[in-house]
């Protein structure tokens, strides 16, 4: 990490890094940014107009996410969270039948290896989603990020099968999962069913494929899969949901980023991850 002086006065955190880091040119300060490689007072904050305050600690990490012995990419690392960059394919947790390849396992692994105690499940991804997951490192810091989890901004990127009928919009029904394991919506209350809301903007789309941009207010299992396949255009790659092509051959969602405040400092943080190079791959087909 290089620790950056603090500003004489308040000042947007992009402005005072052209400063700080000069000569370097404004494109690779704004990646440094939008790589979460840059803290204030110990947090990631990939914002350009966070607001830095006289006394605030800066620090960058130049290097690239670090990358534990098990494969993980480690995101963002403190006393309180750890952040990883799941890949599609990996279980968050265990199940009946996969109790070793998991992301909680290798992580625990990993921090074992270096007495650094053990991660605490905040939330999941599903097996075939890549992207961010959160773990906290004490039972305290898990309880009070789940206490507060739909106060935390969670934004996806998804590839979907031709387009929503309008380009931006808010799903919400009630969401309940059957015995085979697929999860249906509703319009109405019942009494397993869970209220899910998304919002959604058309990033671009090109051909049969649109790029979506989903904000979570609620975290409902398949939530996003499910409000996508209801409005005609299932994520690409989902064949549980009503896809009819697997472009990437993997489910095209991606959790790109997570804002909170820090449990512990009381600091926003920003953390955000692009998605692999197979997803990628169609994502740029969608700009085109």
């Amino acid at each position: 990490m290089q620790k950056l002086p603090s500003p004489n006065v308040e000042v947007e955190l992009l402005v005072w890094l052209l400063a700080a880091l000069a000569p370097m040119n404004r494109t690779r300060v704004k990646q440094l940014l939008r790589s979460g490689r840059v803290t204030v007072n110990g947090a990631s904050v990939t914002r350009h107009d966070h607001p830095l305050r006289p006394g605030d600690a800066v620090a960058v990490a130049r290097d690239a996410p670090v990358v534990a012995p098990a494969g993980l990419a480690i995101v963002y690392e403190d006393a309180h969270l750890i952040a990883i960059d799941k890949p599609a394919g990996l279980l968050t947790v265990a199940t009946e039948t996969e109790k070793v390849a998991t992301a909680f396992v290798l992580l625990s692994e990993y921090l074992v290896s270096r007495n650094a105690g053990r991660p605490f499940v905040v939330h999941r991804l599903d097996r075939d989603t890549s992207g961010l997951l959160l773990f906290a490192r004490t039972a305290d810091v898990r309880d009070e990020l789940q206490v507060n989890w739909e106060q935390v901004t969670k934004t996806y990127l998804a590839v979907v099968e031709g387009a929503p009928p309008a380009a931006e919009g808010v799903i919400e029904n009630y969401l309940t999962e059957g015995r085979d394991l697929r999860v249906r919506a509703s319009r109405h209350p019942g009494p397993d069913a869970k209220r899910a809301v998304s919002r959604y903007k058309v990033r671009a789309a090109h051909d049969n494929y649109s790029l979506v941009e989903v904000t979570l207010e609620t975290g409902r299992k398949h939530q996003i899969r499910v409000h996508m396949a209801g409005l005609g255009c299932p994520v690409a790659g989902d064949k549980l949901y009503g896809a009819t092509t697997d472009p990437a051959r993997r489910l095209c969602l991606h959790a790109g980023r997570l804002s909170f405040t820090h449990p512990a400092s009381g600091a926003p943080v920003e953390l955000a991850v692009t998605p692999p190079k197979e997803m990628a791959r169609v994502v740029d087909s969608t700009r085109a």
